[in-house]
């Protein structure tokens, strides 16, 4: 299924070399998309409900959620997207450098919709945008907003 518009992406992500990555990761992946960027939870829950200078902030086709955040962590920023009727629906992909267990199993307790640890290489990071396009904007149906 061929998507006609860009996909609209919120990066929930606060190392500034991270964006860096990712941004570049998505451009050779050649994915049409929209990326803003959240340098913290509260940030990103903001943008989310359209407030704090906000207003005009585009509903994010997916979510890409780093779990260390400062203000308002990961799992708080899912948490709460998820008990929130409007948001609930989005896709939360959380990315990110911990390997823990309990910060996977958590993850998933609280609905996200899959767990990616960070790769150590761009070269490594473009598999996985590549993947993540594959799945979420080539086979996956998003809901419309």
């Amino acid at each position: 299924m061929e998507r006609t518009k860009p996909v609209d992406i919120l990066l929930v992500e606060d190392n500034e070399g991270d964006v860096f990555l990712t941004k570049k990761a998505f451009m050779k992946a050649k994915v049409a998309n929209d990326i803003r960027v959240a340098s913290d939870g509260e940030v990103a829950m903001n943008m989310l409900h359209r407030k704090e200078g906000y207003a005009n902030a585009p509903r994010p086709d997916i979510v890409l959620l780093d779990i260390n955040l400062p203000k308002k962590d990961g799992k708080q920023v899912l948490a709460e997207m998820k008990q929130d009727e409007e948001l609930r629906r989005i896709p939360v992909v959380i990315l990110t450098s911990s390997r823990a267990e309990q910060d996977v199993l958590k993850s998933y307790d609280l609905h996200a919709s899959s767990y990616i640890v960070k790769p150590p290489s761009l070269e490594r990071l473009h598999d996985v945008v590549t993947a993540i396009e594959n799945f979420w904007f080539s086979v996956v149906i998003l809901p419309e907003h």
